[in-house]
């Protein structure tokens, strides 16, 4: 986990870039928040990282042109969907199963 100034950015409290955490100074790191992004790091080893990648910024850009604003296409990423439902139950990948953001593709 690092923490910084630069990335994540000015909307985001933090990113997983190829498993690294990085957080934004002054933001508390809560459980739910490193659950988050843990489930990410368990959709990026499924798809090798480089796909997961891949994926991430073709879905984020046809949902950009089906809705016209970025933060909404950014929420109906499906690997975003399952992180968000699920960032809360702590123990959820001990149970997820593989490839479960497939389900959180409309």
């Amino acid at each position: 986990m690092i923490r910084n100034k630069i990335l994540p950015g000015r909307r985001f409290a933090a990113i997983n870039l190829f498993g690294v955490l990085f957080v934004k100074h002054g933001v508390k790191i809560t459980p739910m928040l490193v659950n988050h992004e843990k489930i990410h790091t368990a959709q990026m080893l499924e798809l090798l990282v480089v796909f997961f990648y891949l994926w991430y910024v073709v879905e984020w850009f046809v949902r950009y042109l089906q809705l016209r604003d970025w933060m909404k296409a950014y929420y109906q990423i499906c690997f975003e969907r399952e992180a968000y439902a699920n960032e809360a139950n702590l123990g959820y990948l001990r149970t997820r199963r593989l490839y479960s953001f497939w389900k959180w593709m409309q």
